[in-house]
């Protein structure tokens, strides 16, 4: 068992769109979704798809080590999961 918390989903969505730059309406457009529905997400009303995850762990990966951190900090048994 890890002793890692894991955040929220709100909170990686969030913060994976702040570290990108990107405004919520960019972010979505980047991850073919609606604004409301990033902002749905940040809010913790609903959980993103398993495509969408699939998009976001990539754009996390895409980022590099920063990236790499904030799944570890979400997921740290290493899989993005709902």
């Amino acid at each position: 068992m890890s002793s890692t918390k894991s955040l929220p989903i709100s909170t990686l969505v969030r913060q994976l769109r702040q570290d990108l730059n990107l405004s919520q309406e960019k972010f979505a457009a980047k991850l073919g979704v609606s604004f409301k529905t990033v902002n749905r997400w940040e809010r913790g009303h609903t959980l993103p798809s398993p495509m969408a995850l699939k998009r976001i762990e990539d754009l996390s990966y895409e980022m590099g080590d920063s990236g790499r951190v904030l799944l570890k900090q979400y997921c740290p048994e290493g899989e993005l999961d709902v």
